[in-house]
């Protein structure tokens, strides 16, 4: 077999034959061949269908094919390294052109979509950017719906979404680095960063971070993110994931790193603090008052959906002195005839919740949302009548599982509904004293977590006076011109006199 690190042939039939080895004779590959200067040379296009643009390629070879200026000498002899020669310094009109030596550089070229040509008696080819083919169009974000701002969300194509994130960053210190991952995919992906802004230390670090990766595949921006992560142990996620060109743009403003990955809508955001998984780009596009009121709406929602069945199960358990003489004497009548405990009952019910959630997901969308509406009707009110569950239990569970999707970030509402369970069990042994030294523990564990170095709980552990601004609440536009300060990030003062000038407010203010 064909070593693919072995350079190319001078002999173009030795050349095509080794890519048809190596592509097991794909019928996507197309070699289109060329006799020119009165059949004295002999070239060679290759590209693989489908993942070219057709037009890109037909106009890509019709200029290497015009050899106007050899056929004008026709009379003469034409050595094939002139006619190599005449492609690659004139009659080159495709973006990105590039030489490959060697069959390893030859086949990564058509696999990314290039187009590569092949002269006859020269050991090399050139290849052209044709990259194209079937892809989505832009359409509305799926999983991060917004009522008022931008409905564009990415693609699989990586182009596209660099594209779409430069429409609204128009600075030439938006800078992009790309790299392959994945030893057998070698898939595309590109790290983007606002030069001046983002901290010199942390992008290094992230590099360094991507280069350690050796893995067979990358199909996903998860793959990606589960290595990178500081601590791959903890419940809750250190790495942010977008699929909306606004909030990338927004947190690349505020000095973070956005990772692009092909064949996936959805964007990385590195480092990630624990508030950001609460607050949306949508909270700056209404007013403040309106925004904050949803932002703390949220973070209420959270206690619910981590706390309620918990402290309902703990109070019944060991704290019923804590519930008013009426509520605990309709919840004992209500309890009267249900066969279980609290937490046993309590369980029965999140994991129904569970399952028809995850059936609703994954039904397909005409009759997922009937099904979770009509299943837990009926499921609720025959579980009730059957005297399994009681009835203040069913609207507790009810309210935890509404309050858990009022968190904008769909990763961090896993980790909540995975930890409920937890608390759950230590109130049901140790009641509010075990949940007291659950959270304490909790806090502490987020206090320790880092996300390329950045503190989790920035700005409440270490304390950032500044940026509680804009954490539970959001202050008006006039009190937040300045960027968040992530960590050690003295861009700002050192961007521009401006920049300077901006930095001292903020000191001042603190």
């Amino acid at each position: 077999m064909e070593n693919i690190n072995s350079p190319v042939s001078p002999k173009l039939e030795d050349n095509i034959s080794t890519i048809q080895a190596r592509l097991g004779n794909s019928p996507d590959l197309v070699i289109r061949t060329y006799e020119l200067i009165n059949r004295t040379a002999h070239v060679a296009a290759v590209y693989i269908a489908g993942i070219t643009d057709r037009v890109m390629v037909d106009d890509y070879i019709s200029h290497v094919m015009s050899f106007q200026a050899l056929n004008d000498r026709a009379r003469l002899a034409v050595t094939p390294e002139e006619v190599y020669s005449y492609i690659k310094e004139n009659a080159l009109s495709i973006g990105k052109e590039k030489l490959v030596t060697d069959i390893n550089g030859l086949l990564e070229a058509l696999l990314s979509g290039d187009t590569v040509i092949l002269v006859n008696g020269v050991g090399g080819g050139i290849s052209g950017s044709t990259c194209g083919g079937e892809s989505r169009a832009v359409t509305e974000a799926g999983t991060q719906v917004a009522i008022r701002g931008s409905k564009e969300s990415f693609t699989e194509t990586i182009s596209t979404n660099i594209a779409l994130v430069r429409k609204i960053i128009k600075n030439p210190d938006l800078w992009t680095e790309t790299m392959k991952l994945g030893d057998v995919t070698h898939t595309d992906i590109t790290i983007m960063y606002i030069r001046g802004i983002a901290d010199e230390e942390t992008i290094q670090a992230f590099k360094d971070k991507l280069q350690e990766i050796k893995v067979d595949m990358i199909l996903e921006s998860g793959y990606i993110e589960q290595i990178i992560e500081d601590n791959k142990y903890s419940p809750f996620p250190t790495i942010f994931n977008t699929e909306r060109p606004d909030s990338v743009a927004a947190n690349l403003l505020d000095g973070r790193i956005a990772i692009f990955v092909d064949g996936t809508p959805f964007v990385l955001i590195a480092p990630t603090t624990f508030f950001m998984f609460f607050h949306t780009v949508e909270d700056y596009y209404q007013r403040y008052d309106i925004s904050s009121l949803i932002r703390m709406l949220r973070f209420v929602c959270l206690v619910i959906s981590m706390y309620g069945p918990a402290i309902f199960v703990a109070a019944l358990n060991f704290h019923q002195e804590m519930i008013p003489t009426p509520l605990l004497i309709n919840l004992a009548s209500q309890r009267e005839g249900v066969p279980f405990p609290a937490f046993v009952e309590a369980v029965l019910m999140e994991v129904t919740f569970e399952i028809i959630r995850e059936a609703g997901i994954r039904m397909p969308s005409p009759i997922g949302q009937t099904v979770s509406i009509i299943g837990g009707l009926v499921l609720g009110t025959a579980a009730v009548q059957a005297g399994i569950v009681s009835p203040a239990m069913v609207i507790v569970v009810s309210l935890t599982g509404i309050s858990s999707f009022a968190t904008p970030a769909f990763n961090m509402a896993l980790s909540i509904r995975m930890l409920r369970f937890f608390i759950m069990a230590i109130a049901a042994f140790m009641g509010l004293y075990g949940i007291a030294i659950f959270t304490i523990m909790l806090i502490a564990h987020l206090c320790s977590l880092r996300s390329l170095g950045v503190p989790y709980m920035t700005p409440i552990g270490p304390f950032v006076p500044g940026n509680l601004k804009d954490t539970f609440i959001r202050s008006p536009q006039s009190f937040t011109r300045l960027r968040k300060r992530l960590v050690n990030n003295s861009s700002r003062s050192s961007a521009s006199p401006a920049g300077k000038e901006a930095a001292g407010r903020e000191s001042d203010e603190r």
